[in-house]
């Protein structure tokens, strides 16, 4: 079994920080990228921030300059550290990555559960 298991998520002031992370567990043969989306009430789920397996990095325009993606020391880890949080970054946070789980197995699309962040004063 496979799953993506995030931690770090909670309340913050305007102006503050967190740093959510993402641990890939169970039988994993190669993993393409790891990264975050979010969720808002009463919105769709949309992009936050990736990393692939060569190190590259992506992020949204609305947390460019405060979000940085990384890996961990752990294996198959993946951090978002996130400054200077706003009011509208306030939304359930999904891990996700892509990859395989054997040799000759295609790459798939796995979800975390979600863990809420949410900025108010």
């Amino acid at each position: 079994q496979v799953q993506l298991v995030e931690s770090g998520g909670g309340l913050v002031q305007p102006g503050g920080s967190l740093t959510l992370s993402c641990t890939a567990a169970g039988t994993i043969f190669s993993i393409n990228e790891m990264g975050w989306y979010r969720q808002a009430p009463g919105e769709e789920r949309r992009f936050v921030a990736t990393i692939t397996n060569n190190g590259n990095t992506n992020y949204a325009d609305s947390v460019k300059g405060r979000f940085t993606i990384f890996r961990g020391v752990v294996q198959n880890t993946v951090h978002l550290q996130m400054n200077s949080l706003k009011p509208e970054d306030t939304a359930v946070y999904y891990c996700h990555s892509e990859f395989s789980r054997y040799l000759g197995d295609s790459y798939r699309d796995y979800w975390g559960q979600g863990t809420q962040v949410a900025v108010s004063s």
